[in-house]
């Protein structure tokens, strides 16, 4: 595996590891928000998926979405954090 797999993979698994030990609580409890939790174990699963598969661009690609989903949630103010990173 050349530098920048070996790089992809190991930013991908911190950052998957961080999200996987995220304790929030929901503040909606709408569909819409149940949907958005959804597509976010979704991504989650994707990036442990393309792990697995030995894609680390699109593995990468699926936590930094999963990530970016969380982050906007607690910025809404949809969920908020029981621990921190």
């Amino acid at each position: 595996m050349d530098g920048t797999k070996n790089k992809l993979l190991e930013e991908t698994k911190k950052w998957l590891s961080r999200i996987e030990t995220e304790k929030y609580i929901v503040n909606n409890e709408s569909e819409e928000v149940k949907n958005v939790l959804k597509n976010l174990k979704a991504y989650i699963d994707d990036c442990k998926y393309f792990l697995e598969q030995g894609d680390m661009i699109r593995a990468f690609e699926a936590i930094v979405y999963a990530w970016g989903i969380y982050e906007t949630l607690l910025h809404l103010k949809i969920i908020s954090r029981k621990n921190k990173i």
